[in-house]
């Protein structure tokens, strides 16, 4: 009989031992996030320092998992895979925003737009409560904004001076931007080539892209500033992104979820994102000043663009953008 005890006893003890082991192991919430950054870029070490902080604040009950470089594949296709539960969120760009039915939000990138990052900082921050309620609305949380660059017009073996330049040029657009094609169709000549990210490296390499407007530091992380020749010294417009996650995923977290992704360590890398990115961004572009060919517009030049940039802006006013919006933002840029 005390045998019988004692087994019965051991038994049980293993059995809470392994109740307890199962139950740790479920206390551990993880979170898919999709990211284009490669892991070892600027934006990736941001994101990693941030994970750790989530899960020191959390006891590590909290942990980030992100799919690195596109492996969630592009900005859209990760949308749609937080509305499916696939992802649970996503560290995207404002072309990204946009697909998820906050269209107004690419207004920050609409060209020649705003003319330094604090016009834009001014703008974004006297609009974020409205655009964090419209993101809601269509099923999203913004957990916090980041910014890509400022964007430059870069070249394969020629100069973009004047927007016929462009003309009969191998120009791309990224799916669900809603700008380029409007911009491309205004100067005429050009039959643009949609594309995903991952396949502009390819099309730099073989010669089916030898335009590019993108950020300096972005053209290098993503490999594409080896393969250009020439970069125009104008900004075109100011990238920016959020990450975002759905709705429900994060109204199912405990409160101290909720806050460890969304206010302090959230804050904390937004703040150190918007510093380095930016001056990053800046050194980038100096690097490439010194090993490209670099031109600077005329007066004359620069007149074109600007007339070419306002009427691109107007001619998505209403068809686009709510009109409101737009209004608000052109206001809260001038």
């Amino acid at each position: 009989m005390k045998k019988m005890s004692r087994k019965l006893a051991i038994i049980l003890a293993a059995i809470g031992t392994f109740t307890c082991a199962a139950t740790s192991a479920q206390a551990t919430t993880t979170i898919k996030i999709g990211t284009l950054a490669p892991q070892e870029s600027p934006w990736g070490k941001e994101f990693k320092k941030f994970t750790k902080e989530v899960a020191d604040l959390t006891n590590g009950e909290v942990a980030l998992d992100y799919q690195w470089n596109g492996q969630a594949g592009d900005e859209v296709l990760m949308v749609q895979k937080i509305r499916s539960g696939q992802l649970d969120a996503a560290a995207i760009t404002a072309v990204g925003l946009a697909a998820t039915g906050v269209s107004d939000v690419l207004a920050f990138q609409l060209p020649g737009l705003f003319p330094n990052w604090a016009k834009l900082d001014a703008a974004r921050d006297a609009m974020k409560d409205d655009l964090g309620k419209a993101f809601e609305s269509k099923g999203f949380t913004v957990l916090g904004w980041g910014d890509v660059g400022a964007y430059k017009t870069m070249s394969v073996g020629f100069e973009v001076r004047r927007p016929a330049d462009l003309q009969k040029k191998n120009c791309s657009f990224i799916m669900g931007d809603a700008i380029a094609p409007k911009f491309f169709a205004d100067i005429g000549g050009i039959a643009p080539k949609q594309v995903q990210v991952p396949e502009i490296l390819q099309g730099l390499t073989n010669g089916s892209i030898n335009v590019l407007t993108v950020a300096p530091l972005a053209a290098e992380q993503l490999q594409w500033a080896s393969r250009v020749t020439n970069i125009n010294t104008m900004t075109v417009q100011f990238g920016i992104g959020a990450m975002i996650m759905s709705n429900a995923r994060f109204q199912s977290l405990p409160q101290a979820a909720r806050d460890a992704i969304a206010s302090g360590p959230q804050k904390d890398m937004q703040a150190r994102l918007a510093k380095s990115i930016r001056n990053l961004d800046a050194q980038a572009f100096a690097r490439m000043k010194a090993t490209k060919t670099v031109y600077e517009p005329t007066d004359a030049e620069k007149a074109e663009w600007k007339e070419l940039f306002a009427r691109v802006r107007q001619e998505l006013r209403g068809s686009y953008f709510t009109p409101a919006v737009y209004d608000r933002i052109v206001q809260l840029a001038q």
